[in-house]
């Protein structure tokens, strides 16, 4: 009578199947979060694209008038929002952020909503409702006759917060956190902070 000898798996194998299992697991559960972050800042610069179709929108019904204009009132930009964006956006209010400390300070208003329904046009990726300020004119002329002086941009970046669009007219998209000088007042660049910090732009050229 002979016996068979039953092979079962040595500790050397054992140990290398949960090194490979845990190093699978390691690489899931740091790719998983960035890949989702990747997709919502995907998605909001979509809605970024989907401000500058409205801009479009809004011009082409104003005479060429951008609904970021010099002391554009938050019911203005609200009016924007609820016709060329989200009809379902109702109740508006202002909300005030600062960014920075001391000296460096800088303070923004911003208009937002109290309901925007569900049809998340105008949310977040993570659920909050968006909020849109104007940034007035990217070109500043200072001065008259000689002493005329103009400056073609603005360093957008301290003012533009998280989960917010914030547009300039006579404005282009420069490098990160600039707003070029345009070459008109119909000219229009919106901007937002991506997850990560990176400053995303869309302009209507």
């Amino acid at each position: 009578m002979t016996t068979k000898n039953k092979k079962g798996f040595t500790i050397i194998e054992v140990v290398l199947v949960l090194a490979i299992a845990g190093l699978i697991f390691l690489m899931v559960f740091i790719a998983l979060p960035a890949l989702q972050r990747s997709q919502r800042n995907t998605q909001r610069e979509d809605d970024l694209a989907r401000i500058i179709t409205g801009v479009n929108n809004y011009q082409t019904n104003n005479n060429g008038k951008v609904p970021f204009r010099e002391g554009a009132t938050g019911t203005e930009l609200a009016t924007f929002v609820q016709r060329y964006i989200d009809k379902n956006c109702k109740t508006v209010k202002t909300v005030t952020t600062t960014n920075g400390s001391g000296d460096s300070a800088t303070t923004q208003s911003w208009t937002t909503f109290e309901s925007c329904g569900d049809s998340n046009e105008f949310r977040d990726p993570q659920g909050n409702i968006y909020k849109i300020a104007s940034g007035g004119k990217a070109v500043t002329t200072t001065g008259s006759g000689d002493s005329t002086s103009t400056t073609a941009g603005k360093d957008v970046a301290n003012l533009v917060a998280e989960e917010s669009f914030l547009g300039f007219y006579n404005a282009t998209c420069g490098d990160e956190g600039h707003a070029n000088g345009g070459t008109g007042d119909r000219d229009v660049a919106v901007f937002m902070k991506l997850e990560g910090g990176a400053i995303a732009c869309n302009d209507n050229h």
